[in-house]
């Protein structure tokens, strides 16, 4: 009998994990229908969302925290129109602060889902292909530089590492410094450029972008060419 309820707890625990499970799934369409798809075409309107920001106050602020939050969270909405808008809306300082604090918000909510649904949550949004790329990242010797270095450079696949660190044993306070400050040199390209245009210095917002455009080819590359020899090693 005892073993018969151990197991019928088993059974009661996956049923439950299955549950929650199902309901994030849906939770996730949901918002980002109803959330997501509005949120985008209001930050493609970047002199309106200044307006709607002016008139909030601090509100607007914490609303735009949470827009960050929830780019972090649902990973293929893309995350550098809302730095520009940030730097366009709020100045290159301030908007380069609140992007930081929701990433990091956003990072440490991914980071406690994973570690709770283990890969399947992460093949919501990548495929298994893609996750296994990043295989080389569970060597505990070289983790912390070369998830520093993905972080850290333009044009890498942020979105796909901050779901898959949380499949690895790194702890999240270290992930949380890696996630939040390794990403200020890209963050910061994109808030001044977008308080550039905020200001109407057009011929600097341009070379900011195209700085920044050259920079994500190289990072870019630089990445492939770190996946595959790591891949190949393992």
């Amino acid at each position: 009998m005892s073993k018969l309820k151990e197991t019928l707890t088993e059974k009661q625990k996956k049923i439950i994990a299955l549950l929650c499970f199902l309901s994030f799934l849906i939770f996730s369409a949901l918002v980002t229908w109803y959330i997501g798809v509005p949120m985008i075409k209001f930050v493609e309107q970047p002199e309106q969302f200044r307006i709607w920001v002016d008139s909030h106050g601090f509100f607007g602020k914490l609303a735009f925290i949470g827009m960050v939050v929830f780019q972090v969270l649902i990973a293929f909405v893309p995350g550098e129109p809302l730095e520009i808008v940030a730097g366009y809306a709020f100045g290159a300082i301030e908007g380069t602060l609140l992007c930081v604090i929701g990433i990091t918000i956003g990072s440490m909510l991914v980071f406690l889902l994973v570690r709770k649904f283990g890969v399947k949550l992460v093949e919501v949004f990548f495929s298994r292909e893609k996750i296994r790329s990043l295989r080389f990242l569970k060597s505990e010797k070289s983790r912390k530089i070369i998830t520093f270095l993905i972080f850290f450079l333009p044009g890498t696949p942020k979105d796909l590492i901050t779901y898959f660190v949380g499949l690895t044993e790194i702890k999240m306070a270290n992930f949380l410094l890696l996630a939040s400050f390794a990403r200020l040199p890209s963050i910061i390209t994109s808030t001044v450029g977008g308080d550039a245009l905020g200001l109407g210095n057009y011929i600097f917002a341009v070379i900011v972008f195209a700085v920044a455009i050259v920079l994500s080819l190289i990072g870019y590359m630089i990445y492939t060419v770190i996946s595959r020899k790591r891949s190949k090693k393992r």
